[in-house]
């Protein structure tokens, strides 16, 4: 069994020292930080009308084919539990880090943009936003973002359709089968390649592409920092794999290296 590291004052300084020491610091959160502030995993267990449906089976271009409106409806239901959702303190930990080192890049494979809406400034979304929506035929461009607050249709019938060319519009997000958006996994794995010190938070590791790119970080000389309650995939290749949840580790660690700032010569 793979040692975690204890989570003391002693071993949160010593990770404060080696954050204060980087100058290209990138963070990869999973949905362990947002299930923190309730948001469900998308694998989790569904309930009331849902619970007949494997989400798997609903989160595919195919299904919103052969039924969009059952697949949008599912995600207008997401957005509803998504909209009662706050940043919790992982997710503030993180912009005061931004704060104290003076960049930070956030990668994540969350949806719910709870890293935006606490402040961090530079996030990058391997798997989109369900705040957003897109013309499912990308008439315009990939993607060809639509506001649906501007449309006027029969909300109880579906999507509405594309102002351009007619096609359903679709949440802005990666289904199975989809490819993630090349801009944003190209910048990813840049950041990755250049970062010193890589802070994991809250991912089980098993997500490919994304489940890579801490092993790219370490690849490429990053000091690995794991925040987890559970053992993970990226635990093996840690330098430290703090055990605990990140709204009660990071908060920490972040009083860590604000004290080390306060009194650096």
């Amino acid at each position: 069994m793979i040692d975690r590291t204890p989570v003391t004052p002693e071993n949160l300084r010593a990770a404060a020292r080696v954050l204060h020491a980087s100058r290209c610091p990138v963070v990869l959160t999973g949905a362990g930080i947002s299930k923190e502030s309730g948001i469900p995993t998308f694998r989790d267990a569904l309930d009331g009308l849902w619970a007949q449906y494997d989400p798997q089976q609903l989160a595919t271009p195919g299904a919103f084919r052969r039924n969009p409106k059952l697949v949008w409806d599912w995600y207008e239901y997401r957005r509803e539990l998504l909209a009662q959702a706050q940043p919790n303190p992982g997710h503030r930990a993180l912009v005061e880090l931004e704060r104290l080192l003076g960049c930070l890049v956030v990668i994540t494979q969350n949806v719910d943009g709870l890293h935006q809406a606490a402040g961090s400034s530079d996030v990058i979304t391997l798997h989109g936003d369900i705040r957003r929506n897109k013309c499912f035929a990308n008439c315009q461009g990939d993607p060809t973002l639509i506001d649906v607050s501007t449309l006027d249709w029969d909300r109880a019938s579906g999507p509405p359709r594309c102002p351009h060319c007619g096609a359903y519009v679709r949440p802005d997000v990666v289904w199975f089968e989809e490819i993630l958006p090349a801009a944003a996994l190209e910048r990813a794995f840049r950041v990755c390649e250049d970062a010193d010190v890589a802070l994991v938070v809250g991912t089980s590791g098993m997500v490919q592409p994304a489940a890579s790119l801490p092993f790219v970080a370490k690849e490429h000389g990053a000091f690995v920092i794991e925040v987890n309650p559970l053992p993970s995939a990226i635990t093996a290749i840690a330098d430290w794999s703090f055990a605990g949840a990140a709204g009660e580790v990071l908060p920490r660690l972040v009083t860590a290296l604000a004290e080390w700032v306060a009194h650096e010569p």
